[in-house]
């Protein structure tokens, strides 16, 4: 189900101007969201703190690899000569999806390591 914050807020909004006679129970249905989170958005709407956008939006997730990170992994793997799983064993840092993405957006990785 795709929750819909802009239709809670709205249909909060009502009901506090006594627009409509809907429960809160029944925009939570309508909505999808759980009873407490229209609470909580009320709440916010009360005090003027609602906020439409998530906090986090446009923002580099903090376990992202860094340019220096990536560049260093590209370096030690060129070095190498083991497989891919032991690279990723001896580096330890980071998951294999995470290397083995980075390696093959790299075009480091030949058919032997992709099947692996």
């Amino acid at each position: 189900m795709k929750y819909n914050k802009q239709e809670a807020i709205d249909l909060i909004n009502k009901k506090l101007n006594k627009e409509t006679f809907l429960s809160y129970h029944e925009i939570a249905e309508i909505t999808g969201y759980h009873e407490k989170y229209i609470s909580k958005l009320k709440k916010q709407i009360l005090n003027g703190t609602i906020n439409t956008v998530h906090g986090n939006k446009n923002k580099r997730p903090v376990n992202a690899l860094t340019r220096e990170e990536s560049q260093l992994i590209i370096k030690l793997y060129k070095r190498s000569h083991v497989s891919l799983r032991k690279f990723c064993k001896f580096y330890g840092k980071r998951s294999y999806s995470c290397i083995y993405n980075l390696l093959k957006k790299n075009d480091l990785l030949s058919e032997s390591h992709e099947k692996e």
